[in-house]
């Protein structure tokens, strides 16, 4: 027997004439010579020493992938996969180069993704549109023996056209607001106005009130009195010659040369040569 000792976090798979017989985990293991080996797992790029297969959390970079949106605007788009090794055996059986698998079945699913959606939303939604990528693979990874555990989107950049076309809409839009912004403060200085000018209307109004009955009181104490001193005929008489000479006293205001004098002038108005 050949001992041999595999490292934390890795493990080995031996073969015998070519088959996979036994997974070795950390520790201290053995395998018959001659009959059996270690799968060499070189080409793997996550390894030991070339035998030793790496079953902690690994990273892989992609590099920009072109992809057109729903509403036709093109998208460079990178991103981080982080993923780990659950079945040593399927992952090296079950696919032939995984690491280039993975990324084109990511790059691939986002492309899809990304195609069934606007740009906006793309733009808005990075974190679900990972999610989904994650959700959508997880049944092809499983079968691989690895798990893809989160797609981070490293870059999503658009192509000049497209950044044009968002800052020619970003500046609609902040002219719309500010459009709309002052139509707004317009709208409210109107309602503000009327508001002040109803408010002051009311005041006029009940001010007026007021001195109308304040000015009534005062005629009722007047004739009350006046009915005590000279009865009550002889009040009357007094009101109608002020009302009279009120009224001339309105007549004569007029500014023109000529003033017309009504021919019922009261007897008590005197009128001599």
């Amino acid at each position: 027997m050949f001992i041999f000792t595999v490292p934390q976090n890795h493990c080995a798979v031996i073969e015998m004439f070519g088959k996979p017989v036994s997974v070795k985990k950390s520790g201290l293991n053995f395998y018959i010579p001659f009959l059996q080996k270690i799968k060499r797992v070189d080409w793997m790029q996550t390894h030991t020493d070339g035998k030793y297969i790496q079953l902690s959390e690994q990273l892989l970079d992609t590099a920009p992938r072109s992809c057109v949106t729903k509403d036709n605007a093109t998208l460079d788009v990178s991103c981080i996969i982080r993923w780990r090794i659950t079945d040593a055996k399927q992952a090296l059986y079950e696919v032939e180069n995984l690491h280039r698998a993975i990324l084109e079945l990511v790059l691939n699913e986002l492309r899809a993704l990304i195609g069934n959606r606007n740009l906006d939303e793309l733009l808005s939604s990075r974190a679900q549109l990972s999610e989904k990528v994650v959700q959508a693979i997880s049944g092809t990874t499983a079968r691989w023996g690895i798990s893809v555990n989160s797609v981070e989107i490293q870059e999503l950049s658009a192509d000049s056209k497209t950044q044009d076309a968002m800052l020619k809409q970003m500046e609609a839009e902040r002219v719309s607001r500010a459009i709309a912004l002052e139509a707004e403060g317009k709208s409210r200085a109107i309602r503000l106005n009327a508001e002040a000018e109803k408010d002051a209307a009311i005041m006029r109004a009940e001010a007026t009130k007021a001195a109308m009955q304040l000015i009534a009181e005062a005629e009722a104490e007047y004739v009350a009195k006046l009915a005590q001193t000279i009865g009550a005929e002889g009040a009357t008489k007094a009101l109608l010659n002020r009302q009279a000479l009120d009224s001339y006293k309105t007549i004569t205001a007029n500014p023109s040369d000529k003033v017309f004098l009504p021919a019922n002038v009261p007897a008590m108005v005197n009128i001599k040569d």
